[in-house]
């Protein structure tokens, strides 16, 4: 399936709109651009313009060597060629300027913009539903953000350059070998259209080759990652022969795709090449006959060979270029299939209709599914008083999250309507909806900074003291205080300087800075240890006094406690009420308890038995 898709993504759905997209971008840096595209097209008429130049010249010098009337023929010869060495002279200068100018701009051209695609992602990914990244892999959409871009912009500045070059300079040359000698012109042509056949066969096995040696890399270093950050697990299996077997294997692939690799760019090439100097050998031959014979002057035959020459490596390199416009236009398709997405539909300005909230949320008849005809949620009708917990159970993939989903409005609903103190939140906007509620996860998120920014991630504009009182909240003050730089200690989640459940308060005390109305709590503590849960419970049944709270869990006896516990199972309401009442009524709540009851004591039973 998913090479499926790899084979999909290399090849462009929409040549034409690609085209038209990539051109859009150059004309957002129209200047600079055309004035790229212009150097590059003075420059190669100058290049052209040099073999032609010196023709003339040096028919000029056998001339005079010919004319017996000229009796001094250095001196003539010197006043000759002042004029065609100054004109070479000049217009090397000129190209060197042009060149220059050209790959400047072109090199500004290319990173300017790819900063503006990164700008316009970046806003994009900020505007697109949840949906989006519910259905798309992160590596994927990292991959379009980065290497796509980075494509783009090294076509702007070496391919797209490289293609006008070279497409001109196989216009004029050709021109020009016509204008001294058609059947020559044939001849040699022939043969290059040989090498550009060559070319193209060679540039479609390059590229497969060049593909297989990214993948086995790419396994190689994937396999490579596995086995460093999984040592302990490989370690205490005692796994480490099988592992070194994965690798060798890993390498051995490896190995084998960057030599064949290798050998292409190496061999092949060169033998391609070797087609075009025959090329020119025939025509240098084919030249000096037709020098002997007076069918061709001295100087139009060094220019002839020279153009053979200008027009060889353009000839044999155009596939790889036209290959590498095409891996582009890919990117620019795929980078635009982001940024045409339709963004997530919000009112346009802030409604202030949740000023002064006590928290009360009434979900009326809601229906949910990511497509009509599939409902994940059905008639789902439920109120949460101002100040209530509300517990959300049930088995995995009921709808517990979902629910939560559509209350924050990551997804609006397909049916009814959820009432924040009354306010249908979808005349709401998200912004001023969400600044209502704060969500304490089971995966604790931190972002590389210190303690402090971390902490005040949902109010920037908090104080150290406000700061500081969050943390003394969470029961996280003390430890903080142990750390090497304290509030400004540098962390993040995976550095290994808070623990687990370290990190879990931290989150807590970011959730309640900004102060919210209503708490979620989706599993969070479903991913620590039993004494780090009663901590940070203890914690949590502290902040959610006078706050109305949901809370996601599958550890049933840390809900025993709410006002009201609803348990959703395929995406309908089973029961409803406090936990007597459905522990009375002996349906599904009834039974999970007891089924985690008996799961703790043999638990219990055992860990006896090994104390034992």
């Amino acid at each position: 399936m998913s090479k499926k898709k790899n084979q999909n993504e290399d090849t462009i759905k929409n040549f034409k709109k690609a085209i038209s997209d990539f051109l859009s971008l150059l004309s957002e840096k129209k200047i600079p651009f055309l004035i790229s595209v212009t150097s590059n097209i003075l420059s190669t008429f100058l290049v052209v313009a040099i073999p032609w130049v010196s023709a003339l010249a040096i028919d000029d010098i056998v001339s005079i060597m010919n004319d017996t009337t000229v009796t001094n023929k250095w001196e003539t010869i010197s006043s000759f060629i002042i004029k065609p060495v100054s004109a070479l002279g000049i217009i090397a200068i000129l190209i060197f300027v042009l060149n220059y100018l050209q790959e400047y701009l072109s090199a500004i051209l290319g990173e300017q913009i790819a900063q503006s695609l990164r700008m316009k992602l970046s806003s994009k990914l900020t505007k697109l539903p949840m949906n989006f990244f519910d259905t798309n892999q992160v590596g994927d959409i990292l991959s379009k953000v980065t290497t796509d871009i980075e494509k783009i912009a090294e076509v702007i500045v070496t391919g797209f350059t490289r293609f006008i070059y070279s497409f001109l300079i196989i216009v004029l040359v050709i021109i020009m070998l016509l204008r001294i000698d058609v059947k020559l012109t044939a001849i040699v042509l022939g043969i290059l259209f040989i090498s550009v056949i060559v070319t193209y066969f060679v540039s479609n096995i390059t590229q497969k080759i060049f593909a297989k040696n990214v993948t086995t890399l790419s396994e190689l270093s994937t396999i490579t990652e596995e086995a460093l950050t999984g040592n302990l697990v490989i370690q205490s299996y005692n796994k480490q022969k099988d592992i070194l077997e994965i690798l060798d294997k890993s390498i051995e692939e490896q190995y084998s795709a960057g030599k064949t690799l290798e050998f292409t760019i190496f061999s092949i090439y060169p033998s391609i090449r070797f087609i075009t100097q025959i090329a020119f050998v025939i025509s240098a031959v084919m030249s000096a006959i037709l020098v002997i014979n007076g069918y061709l002057t001295l100087g139009l035959a060094q220019a002839f060979l020279q153009y053979v020459t200008q027009i060889s490596d353009p000839v044999t390199t155009a596939a790889y270029i036209i290959n590498s416009l095409q891996n582009a236009l890919v990117s620019v398709e795929r980078v635009y299939d982001i940024l045409e997405l339709p963004e997530e539909i919000d009112l346009a300005e802030d409604t202030h209709l949740l000023d002064d909230t006590r928290g009360q949320i009434t979900f009326e008849n809601v229906s949910f599914g990511y497509t009509k005809d599939k409902l994940l949620m059905k008639n789902v009708n439920f109120t949460a008083k101002a100040e209530q917990m509300v517990a959300i159970v049930g088995p995995t993939g009921a709808g517990k999250t979902t629910l939560i989903n559509l209350l924050m409005r990551f997804y609006d609903v397909n049916g009814g309507r959820i009432l924040f103190d009354g306010v249908d939140i979808s005349k709401v906007t998200r912004r001023e909806l969400r600044a209502n509620f704060g969500m304490v996860l089971q995966d604790t998120w931190l972002f590389k900074g210190t303690i402090a920014e971390n902490i005040a991630y949902g109010k920037p504009d908090a104080t150290r003291e406000e700061i500081i009182e969050a943390a003394k909240l969470a029961k996280c003050d003390s430890f903080i205080r142990k750390l090497p730089q304290g509030y400004d200690t540098i962390i993040t989640s995976e550095n290994g300087m808070v623990s687990q459940g370290e990190q879990q308060l931290l989150t807590i005390a970011r959730t309640i800075l900004p102060n919210p109305k209503v708490m979620i709590l989706d599993e969070a503590t479903s991913s620590i240890d039993t004494k780090t849960e009663k901590d940070i419970q203890a914690v949590i049944s502290q902040l959610m006094k006078g706050r109305t709270s949901f809370v996601i869990a599958h550890r049933l006896h840390t809900i025993k406690n709410a006002d009201q516990i609803i348990l959703i199972n395929d995406g309908i309401i089973e029961e409803q009420g406090d936990h007597n009442k459905l522990y009375g009524e002996k349906g599904h709540y009834y039974e999970m308890v007891n089924t985690q009851e008996r799961a703790k004591k043999w638990m219990i039973k055992e860990d006896s038995y090994g104390k034992a």
